[in-house]
């Protein structure tokens, strides 16, 4: 290809800037996602930047430093500026350069930190951050097992990520095997790339395995992942998840799927607390405390069985004070499962440190077209505010122009005229706002499911949606975290959450379950408003996994 035909240009800065229009835009893309991260996604160049996470995640995968130059060198438009070159290699040269190892053959309460740079080993001596968690002595550092985990915290911020090769537990064995004709009458066999993602975790078992993320599209079996990593691993599990209907979810497949029985399956939740060789959780109910300042009396859950494996279903969503329990825990196995690693909260080091670097990403594109998901069609309609808004809208403070925008009256219209032209999909309204939901429920007389709705009730909205008695529900957030209607193809989201990403994700991930048709994903906004501005999040979300998405301008009304 001629040079100049090349979309990437790597910058002096560390940034990538890709030519959207260069015929091998899409191959250099799939290139750069494992090691850079997107932060622009206007309509012609695209920018992305390498981290040193990103790196170390990168190298987590198996990517070198040589691996990650070759493929900058294959698809830049110039020669990669040396001071890339040098900071890439020194980036990912501190990634192993501190260990975690047991203290001794006889094990004990303590561990060992093993430098063999002595100026990194006067650094970490030297740092006040981390005095008080180590033991400094002459023949090494040393790190109590409670320490474990703020101690990986500590040092990745420090810009040293931690090869942790401390023993982990087994847990208490629990032998299952899984069904080849599921208990619902279908054939069931685990994925090629489900055993793939299982298999980079627990590896060989061996110190240094055992721990980390998956990261796979809402779609491709997340909970298959997990359970096929149950299955290498045969141990007690403690399983925790965003909510009830997710928990359901996970018991529901686990019965179905395998040999493991009600009797060893428990539910935690805020309904029933039964702890048994398999339990599912919610977050929810492991975060609460009865006042602001107490403790979290339901953390005793960690400690009340030999769990051999934790899961942490949906883990960017994981509660900020979860981490605390999941650093005393580094001695258990541990999964996440998420479709991306974007936290709104940026804490996603202490996912790398505490639950573990990523071991698994696979692109929604590929499993796309192995026809393992539903191709997305991903249109962005823009309609004006009516004459009667944009005053109130004019003099708004910030957080009330993004609810006037968002519950934009003439909505209700433009969805009327999506579900037209899809008669045959079935179709889920997603937004933000329950009185906008509410007016749209009630004008199209669709059931409507929120976070109100009692849980038999909105199971049996879900039942009757899946067996095709309704062709259409309006759902609230909790649309977005484990719902599982597998026959939806067409979403349309009237409102959302100040553009997140993580919301994106999980809303596109309604409709692409594999299916004989396509899927359509419509998000509705207010042109020359903040929920346009906001809207950039969902462009550059689609963005980085391989959609291109459309933009129309509503002229109706």
């Amino acid at each position: 290809m001629n040079p100049a035909e090349k979309p990437l240009i790597v910058q002096g800065d560390g940034s990538l800037l890709l030519d959207v229009h260069s015929p091998s835009y899409d191959d250099a893309r799939a290139a750069v996602s494992p090691f850079a991260e997107l932060e622009k996604s206007p309509e012609h160049i695209h920018t992305y930047r390498m981290s040193p996470l990103s790196l170390w995640n990168a190298a987590s995968a198996g990517l070198d430093a040589r691996a990650i130059l070759e493929t900058l060198s294959l698809h830049s438009r110039y020669a990669v500026p040396e001071n890339i070159a040098v900071s890439i290699r020194e980036t990912l040269s501190r990634y192993g350069k501190i260990r975690l190892l047991a203290a001794g053959p006889s094990g004990g309460d303590v561990l060992r930190l093993e430098i063999n740079d002595a100026s990194v080993d006067a650094e970490i001596r030297s740092n006040k951050k981390l005095a008080k968690y180590l033991r400094l002595q002459a023949d090494g550092i040393f790190v109590a097992l409670t320490d474990r985990g703020t101690v990986k915290q500590e040092l990745v911020r420090a810009g040293y990520p931690v090869q942790d090769e401390a023993p982990l537990n087994e847990g208490e064995a629990l032998p299952f095997a899984f069904r080849e004709t599921t208990a619902s009458g279908r054939e069931f066999s685990v994925r090629n790339y489900q055993k793939e993602a299982a298999a980079a975790l627990v590896a060989d078992r061996r110190p240094g395995t055992g721990f980390g993320t998956v990261v796979l599209p809402c779609g491709a079996g997340k909970t298959i992942v997990g359970m096929a990593v149950m299955g290498l691993l045969q141990t007690n599990t403690l399983i925790l998840t965003t909510n009830i209907a997710a928990v359901h979810q996970w018991i529901d497949e686990l019965l179905d799927k395998t040999s493991l029985t009600a009797g060893e399956i428990g539910e935690y939740s805020g309904e029933t607390k039964t702890i048994r060789p398999v339990t599912v959780a919610t977050y929810q109910i492991l975060v609460w405390r009865p006042a602001k300042g107490d403790e979290f009396p339901h953390f005793r859950l960690f400690r009340q069985r030999s769990w051999g494996l934790v899961i942490y279903d949906e883990v960017h969503l994981l509660p900020a004070p979860m981490f605390r329990v999941t650093a005393e825990i580094q001695s258990v196995r541990r999964l996440g499962l998420t479709a991306t690693l974007v936290r709104e909260d940026g804490r996603e080091e202490d996912v790398f440190s505490l639950v573990g670097p990523k071991r698994c990403d696979v692109p929604w594109k590929e499993l796309e077209a192995k026809g393992w998901i539903a191709a997305a069609n991903c249109v962005e309609i823009r309609l004006d505010l009516p004459e009667e808004l944009k005053l109130p809208y004019a003099v708004a403070d910030k957080r009330n122009k993004f609810r006037i925008a968002c519950e934009n009256p003439r909505k209700l219209a433009v969805v009327r005229e999506i579900l037209k032209n899809h008669p045959e999909d079935p179709a889920l309204i997603i937004g933000q706002y329950l009185h906008q939901l509410g007016i749209i429920a009630e004008e199209l007389g669709a059931p409507l499911v929120t976070g109100k709705t009692p849980n038999p009730e909105r199971e049996k909205i879900y039942g009757d949606f899946k067996a095709g008695r309704v062709r259409t529900i309006v759902v609230s957030k909790v649309a977005n975290f484990a719902i599982d209607l597998p026959d939806a193809s067409l979403a349309i989201q009237v409102s959302g959450t100040f553009g997140s990403r993580q919301e994106e994700a999980q809303r596109l991930g309604r409709i692409l379950r594999p299916k004989k048709r396509n899927s359509w994903f419509y998000s509705i906004l207010s042109r020359y408003t903040t929920e346009e501005t906001f809207g950039e999040n969902r462009q550059k979300f689609l963005t980085e996994q391989g959609y291109q998405y459309r933009i129309e301008v509503w002229e109706g009304l």
